[in-house]
């Protein structure tokens, strides 16, 4: 149960730009749609593919991050929203998505997933009151 699993994406690479790394968890910042360049992943470094394979303690020290991660960027970016899901449908591999979402954004106030209701003019992250590598700082200085 613990671990890796060759077949597993999340075990094989770190599943985007690598702003942390815990021996417990890493977070990366999702290079996967250009539209909402503010989502952040923590993926547990266990291949584990429930939240409740973790002991309460793991849960514990997981969730603390996650709740580090929405703090930085409600901070940072004053979004309208930040959605958290853990889905593992695709990947069966435990891990958060923590994503900022503003009015503005292409698909607002529909699922990241769920239908486009705009087109954002100069692209989402233009939008942004920060760099992305300053928003990755923030983030990794918040976890630290």
């Amino acid at each position: 149960m613990n671990q890796a699993s060759a077949d597993c994406p999340l075990c094989r690479d770190a599943g985007g730009v690598l702003v942390m790394q815990m021996p417990k968890w890493r977070v990366i910042r999702s290079l996967d749609d250009a539209n909402f360049p503010a989502f952040y992943r923590l993926i547990w470094q266990a291949h584990v593919a429930e939240f409740s394979d973790l002991s309460s303690e793991d849960r514990a020290t997981c969730m603390d991050a996650v709740v580090r991660i929405e703090q930085t960027l409600r901070e940072a970016l004053q979004p309208a929203k930040i959605n958290l899901a853990t889905l593992g449908n695709v990947v069966p591999h435990l891990h958060w998505h923590v994503i900022a979402r503003f009015d503005w954004d292409s698909h607002f106030p529909n699922p990241v997933w769920g239908a486009s209701r705009r087109e954002v003019s100069g692209g989402a992250e233009a939008r942004l009151p920060l760099a992305l590598t300053d928003l990755d700082r923030r983030v990794a200085l918040a976890l630290a």
